[in-house]
């Protein structure tokens, strides 16, 4: 009998025991947060700035001990900026790595994930998309970056808004921009809101995401002699454009908007002096005003590392809103103690979040539900230096007005 007992208390034990170590295991098996990143292809400059964001948070967490008390595991695979690849990524992610969270990057790429997301009904936080969940209105997608509810207009409004304060107020508008999703999104918005602001479009056209040669086009809209040149561009047509105008002397009164690039390091070095006078969209400069706690931080420990691997070395563009989508999620999964994908989209809907980008909270369609998009201007560039970029008055803030820190300068001197 007494053979019995001791053996029946030895495998009690010994379940007990594999219990525990399975317990443990399954507690140390990291947090997989999974993502597309464009780290080649036209948008490489910006997919890898937020991927060492990404980095420098997850490496944090890890060194605070964890979340809840499990290491996080960044899972990404690079989708070369081509949003053919996508779906193959996101399905990889979801059916093979069995990641707990997905992430998004650029319009373009995201767009072409979300079917595979919502029909797999998993929650994804997206950066520097526009406009996305207009289309999918999908109650587990989320944007960290300032665009707002009315992303589609807010690029055209911002710049409007701040056309609107020039005098005489303006009365003609030409619209270009690529035959591309983000692009085509900001001309909508711009065509949109025209007739609110009493302006006349004297030329709306899009150009091929390919064409290099932007000197006919400068031609064709200075023929209309417009006011203000509303453009929606992508980094390599940002450049183009504005050395044409540069070169063909275009006059207008106000030239820009939503021309991505222009807030990279490189570009803004590549452009120097001509970029002076530009007025664009912004969703962060180093001005007072600007100062949220823990941004010079991340930005300190950003540009270290961007200066080893040769990247954006000034970080201001998507890094500090890459590190307040990492939060977010961070908070969210701490305060519901839970990976589950519709508690954590349930509890991110209903909470302000405190971030380095500042307090914000989302809207039904996972936006801002107060948007922040800077409309600034180029002012007393001098050079190819990148340390003039640092201070404030280089880049001065134009709208909205609670954080406007200059006035607006002609386009043409």
């Amino acid at each position: 009998m007494r053979t019995v007992v001791k053996a029946l208390q030895g495998a009690v034990c010994g379940a007990w025991l594999a219990m525990s170590v399975a317990g443990v295991a399954q507690a140390a098996d990291p947090i997989k947060i999974g993502f597309g990143v464009q780290l080649t292809g036209s948008l490489a400059s910006s997919g890898n700035a937020h991927l060492i964001t990404k980095q420098i948070w997850a490496e944090e967490v890890n060194a605070r001990g964890s979340l809840l008390g499990r290491p996080v595991q960044l899972v990404f695979y690079d989708d070369q900026t081509n949003a053919s690849t996508v779906p193959g990524i996101y399905t990889k992610l979801i059916d093979v790595d069995k990641v707990d969270i997905l992430m998004g990057g650029a319009t373009n790429m995201i767009v072409a994930a979300m079917p595979i997301i919502v029909q797999r009904n998993k929650m994804v936080m997206s950066l520097l998309a526009l406009a996305i969940n207009d289309e999918f209105k999908y109650p587990r997608y989320f944007h960290s970056a300032s665009f707002g509810p009315d992303a589609k207009n807010v690029h055209a409004l911002s710049f409007f808004e701040t056309a609107s304060q020039l005098n005489p107020k303006p009365q003609t508008v030409a619209l270009v921009g690529a035959d591309a999703e983000f692009s085509s999104n900001a001309l909508k918005g711009a065509r949109n809101l025209a007739a609110r602001y009493n302006l006349r479009i004297v030329y709306d056209r899009t150009y091929p995401p390919a064409t290099t040669d932007f000197s006919p086009i400068v031609r064709s809209i200075a023929a209309t002699n417009p006011d203000l040149v509303f453009v929606a561009a992508y980094p390599i047509d940002s450049v183009g454009l504005v050395r044409a105008a540069r070169e063909l002397g275009l006059k207008a009164r106000m030239f820009g908007g939503a021309m991505v690039g222009l807030q990279y390091a490189g570009i803004r070095s590549q452009l120097a002096d001509s970029l002076n006078g530009v007025v664009n969209y912004e969703l962060w400069v180093p001005s007072a005003k600007m100062k949220f706690p823990g941004i010079d931080d991340l930005l300190k420990k950003y540009q270290v590392r961007a200066k080893e691997k040769g990247l954006d070395a000034l970080g201001y563009y998507q890094p500090p809103f890459a590190y307040a989508a990492m939060q977010v999620l961070e908070q969210a999964i701490t305060a519901t103690g839970t990976l589950d994908n519709g508690k954590l989209a349930e509890y991110i809907h209903k909470t302000t979040f405190k971030t380095i980008v500042g307090d914000f909270a989302f809207d039904k369609n996972g936006e801002w539900s107060v948007p922040r998009v800077l409309m600034v201007q180029f002012q007393n560039v001098k050079g190819a230096g990148l340390d003039q970029y640092g201070k404030e008055g280089t880049v001065a803030v134009l709208y909205p007005p609670e954080y406007k820190d200059g006035e607006a300068q002609p386009f043409n001197k």
